[in-house]
């Protein structure tokens, strides 16, 4: 039985990432390893992300567009998640928007670049 997928990410600043995930996206993480840090494991509610340094500081697989997602992560109030990130200071790149398959969504790019869309179905 499956029970979670859990992204990882790449990033330039390990550290850096994790307290802006913090400070702007309101998820928590209980230490960062390494000497300097290389490691982060960082949660909200039951969601799970990694965080692994990357020293080239280069997203997997290539550059940002309003088509791609890097993670999708199911809410049960956008509009309640939208003003939380507004009042963190977390620049909403789209949404709250109503698609053609019923879901709203709203998105988000982290300081690496990674497109996070948070999606409340009907």
């Amino acid at each position: 039985m499956l029970t979670s997928a859990v992204p990882l990410f790449l990033v330039s600043d390990v550290q850096a990432s994790a307290t802006w995930y913090r400070d702007k996206l309101g998820f928590d993480f209980d230490r960062i390893w390494g000497e300097p840090p290389v490691f982060a494991i960082l949660r909200r509610d039951a969601v799970e992300l990694m965080l692994k340094q990357c020293p080239e500081g280069v997203r997997p697989h290539g550059e940002v567009t309003t088509e791609t997602w890097d993670a999708y992560l199911r809410v049960r109030d956008v509009e309640q998640l939208r003003r939380e990130l507004s009042q963190r200071g977390a620049a909403i790149r789209r949404g709250p928007e109503r698609m053609i398959y019923h879901a709203v969504e709203l998105e988000v790019v982290d300081p690496d670049g990674y497109a996070l869309c948070f999606g409340q179905s009907d």
